[in-house]
């Protein structure tokens, strides 16, 4: 049964539920891009950046965009606590700006439970074990993200990645969806604005152990 759902019943799940939250969840998602397209002051209500996924392909994954393009008199960006706005900050909090991944969903790059994808850059930096992260779909969330966010070492986030992967089935897909509703509900765990010094998983190894793999 296991071998079923992760080859086949989580793919069809995935995008059965994605597609009806779409349309259910239609008027909402275009009443936050008409908000940010505004409040971005031309930047656009959407996000798009190149990230892994399964087998390490790259594909573009899709977000609400939290914040302005506004740049200083040397053309650097301003902080990104400047940038944010007021809309952007609620769609932060709420979790809002995830929603359009259920497109990557819905084409197949991503799936709803699943390793998060991160930079490309950080490819090389993974141990064997991590890049057990890319033989499945990443997710929108995953056992990582209800296991401390953006609030753990990456050491731990990429090892409960690892335990994903080894551990898949449908009872902890299950879990990690009431986990996160629950936490959304709460605002657990979200970082409105990111923390300042946080450190690329990059820039860590290379820190730490001197040089790239």
């Amino acid at each position: 049964m296991e071998f079923l759902y992760r080859n086949y019943i989580k793919r069809f799940l995935g995008f059965f539920i994605s597609l009806t939250a779409l349309i259910c969840l239609s008027p909402l998602l275009l009443v936050v891009t008409v908000c940010l397209h505004f409040a971005n002051k031309g930047a656009g209500a959407f996000f798009y950046q190149e990230r892994p996924g399964k087998d390490a392909k790259i594909f573009k994954i899709i977000k609400f965009k939290s914040m302005t393009d506004e740049c200083d008199s040397n053309g650097h960006p301003l902080p990104d606590a400047q940038r944010l706005t007021k809309i952007g900050a609620i769609v932060r909090k709420t979790s809002i700006d995830e929603l359009p991944q259920l497109i990557n969903v819905v084409k197949g790059d991503m799936a709803l439970i699943g390793p998060r994808p991160l930079l490309p850059d950080y490819l090389p930096f993974y141990t064997e074990r991590e890049m057990l992260r890319h033989s499945v779909r990443p997710g929108i969330t995953g056992w990582a993200q209800v296991h401390g966010r953006n609030h753990t070492s990456w050491d731990d986030k990429l090892e409960n990645d690892a335990y994903y992967v080894e551990h898949l089935s449908f009872k902890l897909d299950c879990k990690i969806i009431l986990i996160t509703i629950k936490d959304v509900v709460r605002g657990k765990g979200v970082d409105v604005v990111p923390a300042v010094g946080g450190m690329r998983l990059d820039d860590e190894r290379k820190e730490r152990f001197g040089f790239s793999k």
